[in-house]
């Protein structure tokens, strides 16, 4: 089955745990279509670049899947009809990565980037 990253942001009004919640929700719909969700990550509050539905922050929530495609389609037409739901992105990976997200990383724990001069 392909990999899949999946992004989506929350309205910003929500508690923590109902912002978890949806991360569980969604994720229940992965696996009762056949997939399975690897990792998941709950973000926190963010401030947007930009407000989306007059909201200026959001609850950012990131999950890591193995699911055939018609599982996320539905997964994302429901994501898409959820009135807490602002924003989705999917994307297809060959593979996932090991341990957490570049977001979920200490400043200092990224090796990847380069010193200032």
């Amino acid at each position: 089955m392909p990999f899949y990253e999946h992004v989506f942001i929350a309205r910003q009004d929500l508690s923590n745990t109902q912002a978890e919640g949806l991360i569980e929700h969604f994720g229940t719909v992965l696996t009762d279509n056949g997939g399975s969700v690897v990792d998941s990550e709950y973000w926190g509050v963010k401030t947007m670049a930009y407000k989306i539905n007059k909201n200026r922050k959001g609850h950012y929530a990131f999950m890591r899947s193995d699911a055939p495609a018609p599982a996320v389609q539905e997964m994302e037409r429901l994501m898409r009809l959820h009135d807490d739901v602002m924003r989705v992105l999917t994307i297809r990976v060959d593979e996932h990565e090991e341990g957490p997200s570049a977001q979920m990383q200490k400043r200092d724990e990224r090796d990847s980037r380069r010193e200032r001069r």
